[in-house]
């Protein structure tokens, strides 16, 4: 077994998510038809970071980079399928964390913890239901609103770490994403062999506690330390870039629109602020609360109209109005058209790399 990447690139910034995460990305884009130089060009990604697995990459780069392939491939489960490969040593430090572990379920949870130190602005959670844990999974960055690719591409490398001592045949009891059921849903349901919920507040999955008793097979105390060790120095080397309390404010929006209008008590509760706090640090970054919101609502909106499997009504609650009356009028007050006049519109003319949100 070898330490996968640790080496001098480990002293350099880590501000968004090693480079392991793309472990043969390029191959797999051409593998589907598309060009990785394209795809990685578009996303402003070095392709030469990608052979380095300890260097960072932006993690809106990484995300925008994972949503271009699967529209230029023209393969809608890209991340799925990119996702259901990738094999726990491929994941650099954080795999080799989970392999070296004692147990399976100590691997889950030393992966769990180490998982944010291998991709910052992220939130992760190992939650104990009793006779089950739940591996949930959000992305916490505000910038970043197409994530659909990186959900499912995650939660396939978490299955694959339990995959990887219990055989493929191996299934969770449910698995939970954010986004809007997509067109090929049906091949999630195969690819996981358990029941899929969408439009939830989390990606996760539920995993039963019983079939974690098992040892790992590579477990190794003495490389397990090492592998931690990497990881914590690679973080400890500081971060050249932080998120404005704006990006934090828009993450926070996102998450709690399902609910109904984010109460601005609520957002500033969870980031930590008292709301005089977070309204001030709002006006110094040059916007206001409720302009905030309704960017947000407004770049959701357009976001969300180019799935076409997802009806006005539904889009309307996602985007936390009571009514769809209400959503269409704030629609013609952005737009200057009805959601329906502007799918439409969007429909009838090629969609460029700009017009992906990251």
């Amino acid at each position: 077994m070898t330490r996968s990447g640790v080496g001098s690139d480990s002293q350099q910034p880590h501000t968004g998510v090693l480079a392991a995460a793309a472990s043969g990305l390029t191959e797999f884009i051409e593998k589907k038809g598309g060009d990785p130089d394209r795809v990685l060009g578009r996303s402003g990604i070095n392709p030469e970071t990608l052979s380095q697995p300890t260097l960072s990459i932006s993690l809106p780069s990484y995300c925008h980079a994972l949503e271009e392939a699967a529209r230029q491939s023209g393969c809608d489960n890209f991340g799925l399928l990119y996702g259901q490969q990738f094999k726990p040593k491929a994941l650099g430090l954080l795999g080799y964390i989970g392999l070296c572990s004692p147990t399976l379920e100590l691997a889950l949870i030393n992966f769990a913890r180490a998982f944010p130190l291998h991709q910052l602005d992220s939130n992760i959670r190992l939650v104990d239901l009793g006779h089950s844990y739940r591996f949930d999974y959000q992305i916490r960055h505000g910038a970043i609103l197409a994530r659909r690719q990186d959900a499912e591409l995650t939660m396939g490398m978490a299955t694959n770490l339990i995959r990887h001592v219990l055989g493929n045949h191996w299934a969770p009891h449910a698995v939970y994403f954010e986004h809007p059921r997509p067109e090929d849903w049906q091949e999630h349901s195969r690819l996981f062999d358990a029941p899929i919920y969408f439009e939830q507040s989390c990606n996760s999955l539920v995993i039963p506690k019983r079939d974690l008793q098992r040892d790992m097979p590579d477990s190794d105390p003495l490389l397990l330390r090492v592998m931690q060790d990497s990881l914590l120095q690679i973080n400890s080397a500081g971060r050249s870039q932080q998120l404005t309390i704006a990006d934090a404010t828009r993450g926070q929006v996102r998450q709690m629109l399902l609910a109904g209008e984010p109460p601005l008590e609520r957002v500033a509760e969870q980031l930590g602020l008292a709301p005089w706090s977070l309204q001030r640090r709002l006006r110094d970054e040059g916007v206001g609360f409720s302009q905030l919101v309704e960017d947000v609502r407004r770049e959701m909106a357009t976001h969300y109209l180019r799935l076409p499997k997802l009806s006005i009504s539904e889009l309307s609650f996602l985007l936390g109005y009571s009514e769809i009356s209400a959503f269409s009028r704030a629609f013609r007050r952005w737009f200057g058209v009805s959601p329906r006049q502007w799918r439409q519109q969007a429909d009838q003319k090629p969609m460029h790399a700009d017009d992906i949100e990251s």
